[in-house]
């Protein structure tokens, strides 16, 4: 046995697989804060109000979308918000895709505001569908779309709007999803995540040229874009992704607005967000696959960057599973082979840090909107330890079937609290 591994050690291909995994995070980190903190300085240390203000011009009707299942605990928040919402023309659309619950009349209580309208779908399936469905029946130029669990911030659109108005390349604006239910521990280091990953890579994806997706929960489409990409994709397990890459494959833009904000809730036990994350990495593997061919189409070379690190992050998610599968297996027989211990070293440390480091450049560039971020980056050093293992499994895992099951939707199941 010792003989084999001393083998193995002594290889080529294992010394590439481990130079790769060493490097890999560490070099994304640099360059997912760099890039970054382009965008900042760019755009939001000295923001131009100018450009915010569309004058005397008359503001576009704005249609609103609720697509809602299984929100009995939540609707009421969400259609409060958007009644507040401080835009002078709007249309409110929900749609209850078949909820078994409470959904629907708590829905119509809302009837009483001239602007909401509700449609009631008898046969759940699912978010992209109960989107398409309800379009053909908006006025609005523009479409923002909202979760049934989310509470919008009042002044929302008007940092989405002006982006539309002044550069009809534009084909979506994503907002700044800030995450409500903190109390509990997963819920802090989602926080952390959602400031110091989600937010800062579309920071930095925006600099890149493309973004890898839009934030489901919040999202000002263009209409026409919609439709003349052929609406939401509806077979795929997150249609948010695979829209994303539509979109931006006929050219149109997506930019990221930080000042966007709306409040959500995330995956309250590790339970929930393993599925959450199980459906995330099927639908990248989906969209991985299903745009193959952009490497063959210069038009498409803009998404080059977005393809090629999400590749590269799968591979790393294989090459931990497998090292740490191999140390183990090699330690249980007494002669552990090194360099694939999951135990962090110097190395594992320098990494660690490159990572601490990078959570506190995004907790700084989003404390400007949200100063409670600050107090969620104690926990900062938990999230190697429990996003790390956990993703790498689920991507290893669930990539093969986004692969092989390339046109599998799906119907929302998500649970829900009252928080």
């Amino acid at each position: 046995m010792r003989a084999v591994v001393e083998t193995i050690a002594a290889s080529p291909i294992y010394r590439s697989v481990l130079l790769f995994f060493a490097l890999y995070p560490l070099f994304s980190s640099i360059m997912w804060i760099l890039t970054s903190l382009i965008f900042y300085i760019r755009r939001e240390r000295h923001p131009s109000e100018a450009f915010y203000d569309l004058g005397g011009r008359q503001l576009p009707l704005v249609s609103v979308i609720v697509p809602s299942y299984r929100e009995e605990l939540t609707e009421c928040g969400t259609l409060a918000a958007v009644a507040d919402l401080d835009y002078p023309r709007l249309e409110i659309f929900v749609v209850d895709d078949g909820s078994p619950d409470s959904t629907l009349p708590r829905a119509r209580s809302y009837l009483r505001d001239p602007r909401i309208r509700v449609v009631r779908k008898n046969v759940n399936e699912g978010k992209a569908l109960a989107l398409n469905d309800v379009l053909p029946l908006v006025s609005g130029r523009f479409v923002l779309v909202l979760d049934g669990d989310s509470q919008p911030h009042s002044d929302v659109l008007r940092w989405m709007v002006p982006h539309m108005v002044r550069n009809p390349a534009v084909g979506a604006v994503t907002g700044h999803p800030v995450v409500r239910n903190r109390q509990q521990l997963l819920g802090k280091i989602q926080t952390v995540e959602f400031a110091s990953i989600i937010s800062l890579l579309k920071r930095a994806q925006v600099v890149w040229g493309r973004v890898m997706t839009v934030s489901g929960v919040m999202t000002l489409w263009r209409k026409s874009a919609l439709e003349n990409v052929g609406l939401f994709v509806h077979d795929a397990a997150t249609e948010d992704i695979s829209t994303s890459w539509r979109i931006q494959r006929s050219n149109y833009e997506i930019r990221y607005e930080p000042r966007a904000m709306i409040d959500m809730q995330v995956p309250p036990t590790l339970r929930a967000l393993w599925r959450q994350r199980r459906r995330w990495a099927k639908g990248l593997a989906q969209v991985l696959a299903r745009n193959a061919g952009i490497w063959v189409r210069w038009r498409s070379h803009r998404l080059y960057p977005v393809y090629t690190e999400a590749l590269l992050s799968i591979v790393w998610a294989y090459c931990f599973v497998v090292l740490t599968a191999m140390w183990l297996f090699t330690w249980i027989a007494g002669t552990p082979l090194l360099g694939a211990t999951p135990i962090p070293a110097w190395w594992g440390m320098l990494i660690a840090t490159a990572s601490l480091i990078q959570l506190g450049v995004g907790v700084l560039m989003d404390r400007k909107y949200e100063p409670s971020v600050v107090g969620a980056y104690w926990w900062a050093a938990l999230y190697p330890v429990i996003y790390w293992v956990q993703m790498a499994v689920i991507t290893a895992f669930a990539t093969p079937a986004g692969l092989v099951r390339q046109h599998s939707g799906g119907r929302w199941q998500t649970p829900r609290s009252s928080e």
